[in-house]
């Protein structure tokens, strides 16, 4: 560690502009943001043909690596192959680079990790930013139970974890049986928002419709199901609901064909993948936005669509119901419930006025309290904490 700032080696299987889920954007503004306070950050990722292998990204130093196995087809193997070029690569710039620390994030770099702590002898934190018992409510299948192993042994094995809510630490404690003291709660981040075009220019559709938003991986746990329930009633209660779901996933098809064989092309619409701008675009277009997660550690997209003031509905579980303030920062539904989440829709159209105080209160929780400067400078004081720790326990080795 420096005058100038910490080195900080950063392993993360995703980085933009390769984008699979949240994890990507929050190691991309954590690094950036890290960078940007005066620290020299080198993130090791996937790569492809079609991306250099190293580039300079708003001060962050991006190294990308493609798997031993690239054309394997199983995705586990796969993995295995992005560890070991990652370790590899991680090692060759360790001859250049004095890192303080690794920083990993998820179990999917943790092999990669736990080699390169030992190789390089330096404090490893990571950070889990879900799990599988998680996801999938318990551990039922073979690969469930090895994803889970891997996240046991990057756990125990880490100097120290980070997780995003108090609901994902006590997850940890339960699950894993680790001790409190070696977890730091750190929230995602978010930066204002703000877009040039209205949603008409880009989706002509909707430019003179009101419409209810949310986006999210095509999977299970987001709870999309919840949302075609809820347009079904609405359907058959004459209502003037429209929802516009956006993100890809595995179940995106199934979700488009069971609209379809329902009826209700005019109460949802999944439209599949949206660049960032169209993103942003659709939430500022929106009357307000809906998060029916049925699993959420966090829930960054609800941040997302609040720093642009709009009333938010989220589930009452997870990280979500510790970041709504029902009736004041924005509004939760009962867990499944399709009749909840209407209930809350219909509250905010009856009441304009505590709507928009709602996504105004919304927006100055998540600017004041989630900014990603902020978050930033907490993650590199814990940094620093576990670089110093290490320094003073081989210094009372020495003196031994």
């Amino acid at each position: 560690m420096t005058k100038s700032g910490l080195k900080i080696l950063m392993l993360s299987w995703e980085y933009p502009p390769c984008v699979v889920g949240g994890l990507s954007r929050h190691v991309y503004s954590l690094s950036v943001h890290l960078a940007k306070a005066g620290h020299e950050v080198h993130v090791v990722t996937a790569g492809n043909e079609g991306l250099p292998t190293f580039e300079v990204i708003n001060g962050v130093h991006v190294h990308r690596v493609i798997p031993v196995n690239e054309q394997d087809e199983s995705f586990l193997a796969w993995i295995a192959g992005l560890n070991l070029a990652m370790a590899f690569e991680g090692e060759q710039l360790a001859k250049m680079v004095e890192f303080d620390l690794i920083h990993a994030h998820d179990w999917l770099v943790g092999a990669s990790a736990l080699l390169l702590k030992e190789l390089l002898s330096i404090p490893l934190l990571s950070t889990i930013h879900a799990t599988e018992h998680g996801r999938n409510n318990g551990i039922h299948t073979e690969i469930q139970r090895f994803i889970h192993e891997r996240e046991r042994q990057l756990i125990l094995e880490s100097d120290h974890v980070i997780v995003c809510s108090d609901y994902m630490r006590e997850s940890l404690s339960s699950i894993f049986f680790v001790e409190q003291n070696k977890i730091s709660v750190l929230p995602n981040g978010i930066d204002s928002a703000s877009v040039q075009v209205k949603v008409g220019e880009i989706f002509p559709k909707l430019k003179q419709r009101k419409y209810i938003f949310s986006i999210g991986r095509m999977v299970r746990e987001k709870g999309f199901d919840t949302i075609i329930e809820a347009a079904s009633i609405a359907k058959q209660r004459n209502l003037n609901y429209y929802f516009i779901v956006a993100g890809k996933g595995p179940m995106l098809a199934n979700y488009q064909k069971q609209i379809e064989k329902m009826g209700l092309t005019e109460y949802v619409n999944f439209i599949g993948f949206v660049t960032d701008e169209q993103r942003s675009v659709l939430i500022s277009g929106c009357e307000m936005a809906v998060f029916p997660s049925l699993y959420e550690p966090f829930g960054i997209v609800a941040l997302e669509t609040m720093v642009f003031g709009k009333p938010t509905i989220v589930s009452n579980t997870g990280g979500l119901q510790g970041i709504v303030q029902h009736l004041q920062t924005g509004l939760l539904m009962n867990l499944g419930s399709a009749q909840s989440l209407l209930d809350q829709v219909t509250y905010l159209k009856e009441n304009p006025k505590k709507s928009k105080e709602i996504g105004t209160k919304g927006k100055n929780i998540a600017l004041s309290l989630y900014g990603w400067k902020r978050i930033a400078s907490e993650s590199a004081n814990l940094m620093m904490d576990l670089v110093l720790d290490r320094q003073i326990h081989e210094n009372e080795g020495i003196l031994r």
